[in-house]
């Protein structure tokens, strides 16, 4: 990008007379060129796709995906910027199908012009409105683009997919939030007529609070010098008091059953198997300050006590039982930190995943192999006609045989007779279940009462 002029002097002009029943900081300054575009640059360096779209004025059917406030609606806008064409937007927040069908009946009655649909949030829609664009994007009637924050993967139609090419747009980092922060500044010292002074504690906070949303921060930025002393008419201070009143209370990011809520449960997740009771912690506050039901991650614990910990530490299942009913039973302030209790104990403990291993291998066993039937030695025998039948015939009662063990006796059909799923690991308690079963497999070598 050109470090010689302010990225959006292309904004600014004589009629400029201040915010008042205008447009919004971050609309007034929407770059009109590419090269005033930043934090993505992956995506509009001079080799990219996207880049000859703009430039080339040649676009295509595409899909827009990033988070908010990172430049989507901007690049759309970029695509459709040639006189010939014309531009179409739609909201799926705001619009339904019957918008659709004028919008399209509008690109239609323009075939002069080429025709750019965009909707925002497209992810809003459902199946059947979604598939509404398919026919109108497959005859050339729309370049269609959706913009969302969410992963196309799950909230896009295969279908609509297929005919659109996916662009993932990158949060802004600090440093381009930074030149936001700087061109919004300059922005309204010009619009103005008077000079800004942003303390670097301002500096700091805005960039921490906005999320890595550039429109959050243009639009905070423009509160935060809407607050100013207006007994200074020419140099106004914006310091930290003025951004924390504008951005408000903080509302930690998270979008229930959205990526955020995966990402986040996956954190977790994560640490607690990664055996990082920090970690565990940190995304467990996170989730809280986000409004997550409690509930939901106790029941995740849960899971997670089996699916990661399992024999190594058999304690963990009923302790993260016990942190989910503690909180039904005792409410929100005790109940969080019963639930932090167990978060950080599975953290600690040592972990084996050889129960989750061995469950899924007798699954895929079950599966393949045909319904053999049960041994008759161990069937139940409770009719003179079963016994006449040799049900339950030589079963062995194991609390009769030496330590409780009838070594050489099978409990599998036969053809399975040499199948082992649960092979336990070398940590914790399945250390000892390992050198149990390793002991009764001797015993067994050496039965002479192999049953098959």
């Amino acid at each position: 990008m050109s470090q010689g002029k302010s990225l959006f002097d292309d904004f600014l002009d004589d009629s400029s007379q201040g915010s008042q029943g205008m447009p919004s900081l971050a609309e007034r300054m929407r770059p009109k060129g590419i090269e005033s575009v930043f934090g993505q640059e992956h995506l509009l360096e001079k080799d990219k796709p996207l880049y000859q779209a703009i430039v080339g004025r040649v676009p295509h059917s595409m899909i827009l995906w990033g988070p908010p406030g990172c430049g989507k609606t901007t690049i759309a806008k970029l695509l459709a910027q040639h006189k010939e064409t014309l531009f179409l937007q739609l909201s799926a927040v705001l619009d339904n199908v019957q918008r659709v069908r004028e919008a399209i009946d509008k690109a239609k009655k323009n075939q002069s012009k080429q025709s750019i649909l965009f909707v925002d949030e497209v992810h809003r829609f459902n199946k059947s409105q979604q598939d509404a664009f398919l026919p109108h994007i497959e005859d050339g009637t729309v370049i269609f683009i959706g913009a969302t924050t969410e992963n196309p993967s799950f909230e896009i139609n295969r279908a609509l997919l297929s005919r659109c090419q996916t662009y993932t747009l990158k949060p802004l980092d600090d440093d381009a939030l930074q030149q936001a922060l700087e061109q919004g500044k300059k922005y309204l010292e010009q619009e103005n007529k008077l000079l800004i002074t942003l303390t670097e504690a301002a500096r700091k906070l805005l960039i921490a609070g906005c999320h890595h949303d550039a429109r959050r921060l243009l639009n905070v930025l423009e509160i935060s010098f809407q607050m100013r002393d207006i007994a200074n008419a020419e140099k106004v201070i914006i310091d930290v008091t003025h951004v924390q009143q504008a951005l408000g209370d903080k509302v930690a990011q998270f979008d229930k059953g959205g990526d955020v809520w995966y990402d986040q449960i996956s954190a977790l997740h994560k640490s607690v198997r990664g055996s990082s009771p920090d970690g565990a912690l940190y995304w467990y506050c996170r989730m809280l300050a986000g409004g997550c039901d409690p509930l939901y991650i106790a029941r995740r614990l849960l899971a997670i006590a089996s699916e990661d910990v399992g024999n190594a530490d058999p304690r963990a299942l009923p302790l993260a039982l016990s942190a989910w009913q503690t909180y039904e039973r005792l409410g929100a302030a005790e109940g969080e930190r019963a639930i932090a209790h167990a978060c950080v104990y599975l953290a600690c403990a040592p972990k084996s995943n050889a129960i989750d291993v061995a469950f899924k291998e007798a699954k895929r066993c079950v599966q393949e192999n045909e319904d053999y039937e049960v041994p008759l030695h161990l069937r139940n025998a409770p009719t003179q006609l079963m016994k006449n039948l040799h049900f339950g015939e030589d079963y062995r009662y194991a609390h009769n045989e030496p330590d409780a063990y009838a070594s050489g006796e099978s409990y599998f059909p036969e053809p399975l007779k040499d199948k082992v799923f649960y092979q336990p690991h070398d940590r914790g308690l399945e250390l000892k279940i390992k050198e149990k079963l390793a002991r009764l497999k001797a015993l067994d070598e050496q039965s002479e009462r192999k049953r098959w």
